[in-house]
Parts: C-alpha cells; sequence; structure tokens
C-alpha cells in the first residue's frame, strides 16, 4: 500500500508532467486562464490518461511484446488515446455544451497531448505492474491539475499587475510558468520507494 501512495504522490509532485518533466505545455498555457476552464481540462485529461493507461497496458503487455510487436507501441497508444479523446468530447458536447465551447480546440489537442502519453510510457519504462500504472495515471493527472489550478491562479493575478509593456503577454505567462515550475524543485529531496 505504502507504493501505490508513493507512486500517487510522485506522480502529483516529485515526477509532475508538466512542472517538472515539461509534458503538456500547450493546455497548461492554452486553457490556463480561467480556473473553471483549468478544471474542466484537467477532470478531461484525468480521465484520459487513466483510461489510456488501462487500456494500452494489456495491450502492450499481452499482445504487442509476445508477438514481438513491441517497437509499434507508440503507434498503437496514439490510436488508443485518439478514440478515448473522442469518446470524452462526444460526451462533453452532449452533456456539457458551454465546457466543450469553453475548451474549443484544446480538447481534441489531448489527443497529441504528449503528457498523456508520456505516463502510458512512462509506465513501461519503470516496470509498473497494472495497478501501479493505474496510480500513476492517476497522479499524473492529479499532478496536472494542480498544475492547472495553481498556474490559472497566477494567471488571475497577472491580469491585475502592472507588467511593463515588453513583458506582457507571453512573455510575462512564460515566466510565470518557469517560476511556478522552480516551486516543484523543492519537491524533488522526496525520494519514491
Amino acid at each position: 500500500m505504502n507504493t501505490f501512495l508513493a507512486i500517487l504522490l510522485a506522480g502529483i509532485l516529485t515526477d509532475n508532467m508538466v512542472l517538472s518533466k515539461f509534458l503538456g505545455i500547450c493546455p497548461f498555457l492554452g486553457v490556463s486562464k480561467k480556473t473553471n476552464t483549468a478544471i474542466s481540462m484537467s477532470f478531461a485529461v484525468i480521465f484520459v490518461m487513466v483510461l489510456a493507461t488501462a487500456a494500452t497496458y494489456p495491450i502492450y503487455a499481452y499482445l504487442l511484446v509476445p508477438r514481438g510487436l513491441g517497437y509499434l507501441q507508440t503507434i498503437v497508444f496514439i490510436l488508443i488515446i485518439a478514440a478515448l479523446v473522442q469518446l470524452v468530447e462526444i460526451v462533453l458536447k452532449k452533456l456539457a455544451p458551454p465546457i466543450y465551447q469553453a475548451l474549443g480546440i484544446y480538447l481534441p489537442l489531448i489527443t497529441t497531448n504528449c503528457a498523456v502519453l508520456g505516463v502510458t510510457l512512462l509506465n513501461f519504462t519503470k516496470d509498473y505492474s497494472y495497478g501501479q500504472s493505474l496510480v500513476n495515471a492517476l497522479g499524473a493527472g492529479l499532478g496536472f491539475m494542480l498544475a492547472m489550478i495553481l498556474f490559472s491562479g497566477v494567471r488571475t493575478r497577472l491580469e491585475a499587475a502592472d507588467i511593463p509593456e515588453a513583458l506582457k503577454g507571453l512573455p510575462i505567462t512564460l515566466i510565470s510558468a518557469a517560476i511556478v515550475s522552480l516551486s516543484f524543485l523543492g519537491f524533488a529531496g522526496i525520494v519514491q520507494a
């Protein structure tokens, strides 16, 4: 049980996909302007990460590897992730049109979100079991959510700040993202058992 907790906390804090591994930056920068949109995107990413891991792990371990087709993992994983994102998009369009509209182009971009693909690939790099992989995916998704919520708060503050003209827009956003990312280096001292 301690191993699962360590993997979960590592996914949220020390191995944060956005702030430590710098994966998933596009939605991080694009959808983090408003907290409610950031939360909605985060739930979609968590859902896709966990389901993608649940689907890709058995396919890789029991279908691709035994047949010597492990080299196809990236293509297969992207196809599975794309199908899951389509499912999320259909559900949101039907059940929550305002959220669907707010997420805009960033919802289909979950398909190419390297954080989602990164989680599925890192599970095999770290030799996680199926259960550990699912916990890692959940932790990575929660870490994504934490980064999105923190950064949406920072961006809200930036809108009210007196920023020099040369730094307005993308420059101050990137500088702020770097500072938030640096704050997560403090968790690097936590060692996963």
